[in-house]
């Protein structure tokens, strides 16, 4: 088995940030958003972000982290952690994880999506980001994440931090119609997803999942 059965994976998007992911009917990768100026707060780390533009993803020449859809394979991230936390000194953003969306999706789903659209694809064994991080592009080769730390409440031990880090990358968008739930931490975040989503040809389901943040 090279993951979990039932695998999902997770992509947080600030509130302000659906509008556009509605109205396009994608979500996109940040050198897209980048190039039609796609709006919504930057909860990312703006020089990590500029890094990914330029960190190859060999398995897939000539293409590069920032040109790829990013998904954890868990909510709760590292990266939302830091959020939550509002003290990282390269994080401009301070607003917290209230109005942080999980938007969960079925790997499975996106992976045979992205198979007969020809789209690439990769996973990294540990943030992305990261100057050693590795990459690998075929599913045989999932078996080589640690699962454990991708499903461990506890990551403080450096290699379970790394490998609860992992990315599934899908090259430039993924459609809006394979996301099949959207997590937030409270009714009033869960009411402007609901209006935000009312007249879009896909609404998925939106439920308060308080397990999912800090």
């Amino acid at each position: 088995m090279s993951f979990p059965p039932g695998q999902k994976l997770y992509h947080i998007t600030p509130l302000d940030a659906l509008p556009d992911i509605v109205k396009f009917n994608h979500l996109f990768s940040n050198v897209i958003m980048d190039q039609l100026a796609i709006g919504g707060t930057n909860i990312g780390i703006s020089n990590l972000k500029e890094k990914r533009k330029t960190m190859p993803v060999p398995c897939h020449e000539g293409t590069f982290v920032g040109d790829y859809v990013p998904f954890y394979f868990c909510p709760r991230s590292v990266m939302l952690y830091l959020i939550y936390r509002g003290n990282h000194h390269e994080l401009a953003y301070k607003g917290g994880q209230g109005p942080i969306l999980h938007l969960e999706y079925d790997l499975q789903e996106v992976l045979n999506w992205a198979n007969v659209q020809q789209r690439p694809w990769a996973f990294s064994l540990s943030n992305a980001s990261a100057f050693y991080t590795q990459f690998r592009c075929q599913v045989e080769e999932m078996d080589r994440i640690n699962w454990g730390a991708v499903a461990a409440l506890d990551w403080q031990a450096p290699e379970i931090k790394e490998g609860k880090q992992a990315e599934f990358l899908v090259h430039e968008s993924v459609p809006w119609h394979l996301v099949q739930r959207i997590g937030v931490i409270s009714q009033p975040i869960a009411t402007g997803v609901l209006s935000t989503i009312a007249h879009a040809d896909h609404r998925p389901t939106v439920q308060i999942i308080q397990g999912w943040y800090y």
